[in-house]
């Protein structure tokens, strides 16, 4: 079973930030559970590295355009790496692949008579690399006009190339009506069709009033538009114009992750792009929601812009990456606040899922001479924890395959609680007088709970799921939801315990 899914390549006219640390995690853990399932997965990341505002940004920072989208790249390739992000592949929009593969589907499209030269008049905003209608432009006190996004507009006139993304309004329309996962969350869903029920103009595919871009080909002093350049990265990384490249069968994506705020491109002209070249469209494209700060908007001139790598460096890895899909519902937008990740370390990682582990391993190690004990007869409460456990294969199965992120955390913490309750109504340190084949029988329960909890946990946590997994002696063969079908034998010698989540103490000032 294959499974090819991609974050958005990350625009590099700035450093990263906690946004694009908040989809490349979720990337990574969907693609891991599906790596955990069982699928062969491809999973894409990359930076967009062409555009106006890379031109600008890399004239203000005095440095060659290429410099300028080299260095900041390499941050972004390093935040995935702190970031725990286990990608297949990252690609460049200035890489040579890229620029032939680009070229390629432009010169499909011209054949195809669905590329035209006419001229563009209207309104642009740099910042957001888009085109503006004049019912979608604000105008201002003080004359000058915004977009909705609140980027400045400029009028433009200028000789282009146009895609007629008019010609395929009602495929659209049908496709959306034949697919209805094509696009999520519903609400997104819902957005995009009223979209393109407003009805599809030509779209402007080439600039000629900056130098910043793959050339558009035999048309001297036309770049091609960046948005059909950065989409295009989704089959050039497979190999596009190779068809009979080893990747090409891929194709078509299972899945692209995206911000919300870039969804129209991935939702109507991507799938337009594709249609008229002749080639399959992806499956599902979601879109998810934008992080505040303590209720406001992140931006450099407010100062609260949150460093990713900061936080990691705080508060480790794995809580971040725990913290982001746990506290909002994944799709929504959420507000980030450092007393409510603290909070979530304390009282779910540390309280909850740490002490229940760390309890349970101590008490193996106590009384079991640190050796897994066998299951034995299993009472009514046994069966009632086991089966909890097990039904996490497929509650999760079902809400990963929706992007329901914070679903599944609840789904496991569900486990956890009913984990935590169980170890209080059996009292194992009190069995141990009375009926020590219960004691053991009833951590063995505890053991194998534990088990699958780490195991559904792992694609969230990589690093301190690996580490409960060695507490319970689980090889790593066996690191896979079909490996929870295997029973871990009977005698397996334990490590000596270890906490996975100490409490998390803020220094005194």
């Amino acid at each position: 079973m294959r499974f090819y899914m991609t974050t958005p390549i990350f625009y590099v006219n700035g450093d990263p930030h906690i946004g694009h640390a908040y989809t490349a995690i979720a990337a990574d853990v969907l693609a891991r559970f599906k790596r955990l399932d069982g699928y062969d997965v491809h999973f894409l990341s990359g930076t967009d590295e062409h555009g106006q505002k890379v031109e600008k940004a890399a004239r203000d920072a005095g440095m060659a355009p290429q410099d300028f989208c080299d260095a900041i790249s390499a941050k972004f390739r390093d935040m995935e790496v702190r970031l725990d992000v286990s990608t297949d592949d990252f690609i460049r929009t200035t890489e040579p692949r890229h620029v032939h593969g680009v070229q390629a589907l432009w010169r499909r499209l011209r054949e195809r008579d669905q590329i035209y030269l006419g001229h563009y008049e209207g309104w642009y905003a740099v910042r957001d690399e888009d085109f503006y209608s004049a019912d979608d432009v604000t105008l201002l006190a003080d004359g000058s006009r915004v977009a909705p996004t609140g980027a400045p507009v400029e009028w433009v006139r200028e000789p282009n190339f146009l895609f007629r993304l008019s010609r395929w309004q009602d495929a659209l329309l049908q496709h959306y009506e034949e697919n209805p996962d094509f696009v999520g969350p519903p609400a997104k869903r819902n957005e995009m069709l009223s979209f393109i029920r407003g009805g599809l103009t030509d779209l402007s595919v080439s600039r000629t009033s900056f130098k910043w871009g793959i050339p558009v080909p035999d048309e001297p002093g036309h770049v091609i538009y960046v948005w059909v350049d950065a989409l295009a990265n989704y089959i050039t990384a497979l190999g596009y114009p190779d068809l009979c490249s080893s990747l090409w069968p891929r194709w078509p994506a299972d899945l692209h992750l995206v911000g919300k705020d870039i969804l129209r491109f991935h939702a109507v002209y991507w799938p337009a792009f594709l249609m008229a070249a002749g080639l399959p469209v992806p499956k599902r494209i979601f879109g998810h929601g934008w992080w505040t700060v303590e209720g406001e908007k992140m931006s450099k001139s407010v100062g609260n812009v949150i460093d990713p790598l900061s936080l990691v460096d705080r508060f480790g890895v794995d809580a971040v990456r725990f913290f982001l899909f746990r506290e909002v519902p994944f799709g929504n937008d959420g507000d980030y606040s450092e007393r409510a990740l603290i909070s979530r370390m304390n009282t779910e990682l540390a309280n909850d899922l740490g002490n229940l582990c760390q309890r349970s391993v101590s008490l193996i190690a106590r009384n079991c001479a640190g050796v897994l004990p066998d299951r034995g007869p299993l009472t009514q409460d046994d069966e009632e924890m086991l089966g909890l456990a097990d039904g996490l294969i497929g509650s999760l199965r079902e809400r990963m395959d929706r992007q329901a992120l914070h679903e599944a955390l609840e789904e496991v913490w569900k486990a956890i609680r009913a984990a935590n309750a169980y170890i209080d109504r059996q009292a194992p340190w009190a069995l141990k007088k009375t009926d020590r084949a219960r004691m053991a029988a009833v951590l063995r329960v505890l053991a194998d709970v534990i088990r699958s909890v780490a195991t559904m946990l792992s694609p969230f946590m990589p690093q301190s799921m690996a580490r409960m997994l060695d507490q319970v002696g689980v090889p790593h063969g066996l690191r896979s939801i079909a490996g929870l079908q295997t029973p871990l034998p009977e005698g397996t010698l334990l490590p000596a315990p270890q906490g996975v989540f100490p409490r998390f103490v803020e220094e005194a000032a």
